[in-house]
């Protein structure tokens, strides 16, 4: 994937660690040269959080200079009815729990349409695996909108929900894909993809595709001019093993396709979850995890510090940490509100260039598809 050439911003400090292992991983990062697997496992066991910030700032620098990536967007759950019961989730319901629900679909048109007055570049749209919804349903939703809101970048439904709706329509997963892309579906999140464990996953989301499963819908998303996300669960039973294979196999399949916009860190959130004995994530796990995934996806443009779940606060140090993107406004996030995120469900976007400005970069407003957006209050034109 062709990367922006920005110029490096002069570091403020040389390189200092006492952690023999980093003196050749960073001799690698200035050098430019893949980091393997055990360098990797040695990124997860230092304890020099700042020597890890350092090389992933440097490299953050050297690919985006001094600039950090917002957007406008509003995320849109339609339904939180699912088939799977995995033991990570607090916001999957049955049908006939209590808090089930699932929109008509003006009830999703007028979601989209309400929210605060400043026009959104992007829907978010995820949602449960709904075992009676059928696949017209998503077309029908993805029309109305498009229609409606003919500017607005749809970025819509998991590597999950597209093997659900391929088994349940009994069709391909590339047939399933052509029918939203032709009915208006811009690109795709990066959800779902938990840890690519087998062992892990059978503990965690064992109701869910497995991790290679959710390798192949993105390739073939990829395939057919789709880009898409890509994410990783982190901070419940998984060991440094499984997060430096996880990242390994999108860095792989990232050489292949070149289709991954953005990277997403996600911190678990135990709270109303079966495996709500387990402890939150630090702010020293959450700030490594951004820096190894900076070091390690040398091949992904972007990562991104999602503040609902690190935080405003620890996403706006992550900015320095490898991150070049803090996400956006997003409006009534639900899914780790359910998991005890007691972040703010939206903030406004004079909130995220503040964040930022105030990191000490430069806020660049983009769409999904990182082309710069200019605005009034209510309307925007995307740069091509």
């Amino acid at each position: 994937m062709s990367v922006p050439a920005f110029p490096v911003t002069a570091p403020r400090h040389e390189f200092q660690t006492d952690d023999a292992r980093l003196k050749p991983i960073h001799e690698k990062v200035i050098a430019r040269e893949r980091l393997s697997f055990d360098d990797g496992l040695a990124l997860y066991r230092s304890g020099d959080i700042l020597a890890l910030g350092w090389m992933a700032n440097h490299v953050q620098e050297r690919m985006h200079g001094n600039v950090a990536y917002f957007n406008v967007n509003r995320h849109i759950n339609p339904t939180n009815v699912c088939v799977a019961a995995c033991r990570l989730c607090a916001y999957g319901r049955k049908k006939s729990d209590p808090g089930a629900y699932t929109m008509a679909l003006e009830e999703v048109f007028t979601a989209a349409a309400s929210g605060y007055s400043e026009a959104v570049t992007e829907f978010h749209i995820v949602g449960g695996l709904h075992p009676d919804l059928p696949l017209e349903y998503f077309l029908d939703m993805i029309r109305g909108l498009k229609q409606r809101f003919p500017q607005v970048h749809l970025k819509a439904f998991t590597m999950v929900e597209i093997s659900f709706f391929a088994k349940l329509n009994k069709m391909t997963i590339r047939d399933v894909l052509l029918k939203l892309k032709e009915a208006g579906v811009d690109s795709m999140p990066g959800g779902g993809a938990e840890i690519f464990s087998e062992r892990v996953r059978g503990i965690i989301c064992d109701h869910k595709i497995d991790g290679n499963e959710w390798l192949e819908v993105a390739k073939v998303a990829h395939e057919i001019g789709l880009k898409s996300n890509a994410t990783m669960l982190y901070g419940h039973i998984e060991n440094d093993e499984d997060r430096v294979d996880h990242l390994t196999k999108l860095r792989a399949l990232q050489d292949d396709t070149g289709g991954f916009q953005t990277f997403i860190a996600l911190s678990f959130h135990p709270d109303n979850t079966p495996l709500q004995h387990l402890p939150w994530t630090t702010g020293m796990q959450d700030l490594k995890q951004i820096a190894v995934s900076r070091l390690m996806l040398d091949n992904f443009a972007h990562i991104k510090a999602y503040w609902q779940m690190l935080t405003p606060k620890v996403a706006q140090i992550a900015l320095r940490f490898g991150a070049d993107d803090i996400d956006g406004t997003v409006v009534e996030e639900k899914i780790y509100h359910d998991a005890g995120a007691s972040t703010p469900q939206g903030l406004r976007r004079q909130d995220l260039i503040r964040l930022i400005t105030t990191a000490g970069r430069v806020p660049v407003e983009r769409d999904t598809l990182y082309r710069p957006v200019t605005r009034t209050e209510t309307t925007f034109t995307v740069g091509v």
